[in-house]
C-alpha cells in the first residue's frame, strides 16, 4: 500500500515520526512535505499535495497533520474522491475507513502524542471497506452529493 503524508510547521515533528513509523509497518510512504520546518507554512499549502495524490491514485489513503487536525480535514475535503476526518482515536479511525471509506487521516500533533498517534494510525491502514449494502448505499449517497446529483 501506498501512503502519501504531509504537515505544517505544527505537525512536522510529528509527520516525521509517522513516515518512520509507516515505513516499519511495511508500508511505502511518499513524504510530500514539509521538509524543513518553517514556521510561517500554511496548512493549506501541505494537504493539498495528499489529497492530490489521493485523488489521482498515486496514494491509496494520506495523512495530513497539522496543529488541531481540523485545518487540514477541511482542505483535503475541497477535492473530488477525498473523504478526509480528523480521528483522535483508534475506533473512529477504523471505522471512517469501514463505513465510510475514509482516505485521509488527519490528526492534530497539539492534541495527540507519538504513541498514540502510532496507534491510530495502525488501525486507519489496516481498516478495509465494509461492503455491507448499507454502507455500500451512503457511500453512494455521499458520491452522489458530490457531483451535484443528489436530491438531498
Amino acid at each position: 500500500m501506498k501512503v502519501a503524508i504531509g504537515a505544517d510547521h505544527a505537525g512536522y515533528e510529528l509527520k516525521n515520526e509517522m513516515a518512520k513509523f509507516i515505513r516499519g509497518l511495511g508500508y511505502e510512504v511518499t513524504d510530500l512535505g514539509a521538509h524543513q520546518f518553517d514556521a510561517s507554512d500554511d496548512y493549506p499549502d501541505l494537504a493539498a499535495p495528499v489529497a492530490r495524490e489521493v485523488q489521482a491514485s498515486k496514494a491509496d489513503k494520506g495523512i495530513v497533520i497539522c496543529g488541531s487536525g481540523v485545518g487540514a480535514s477541511i482542505v483535503a475535503n475541497k477535492f473530488k474522491g477525498v473523504r478526509a476526518a480528523m480521528c483522535h482515536d483508534t475506533y473512529s479511525a477504523a471505522q471512517g475507513v469501514e463505513h465510510d471509506d475514509m482516505n485521509v487521516l488527519c490528526m492534530g500533533s497539539r492534541v495527540i502524542g507519538i504513541a498514540l498517534a502510532q496507534e491510530i494510525v495502525k488501525a486507519f491502514l489496516k481498516a478495509t471497506m465494509d461492503t455491507h449494502p448499507r454502507f455500500r448505499r451512503r457511500l453512494e449517497k455521499l458520491l452522489a452529493i458530490e457531483s451535484g446529483e443528489a436530491g438531498l
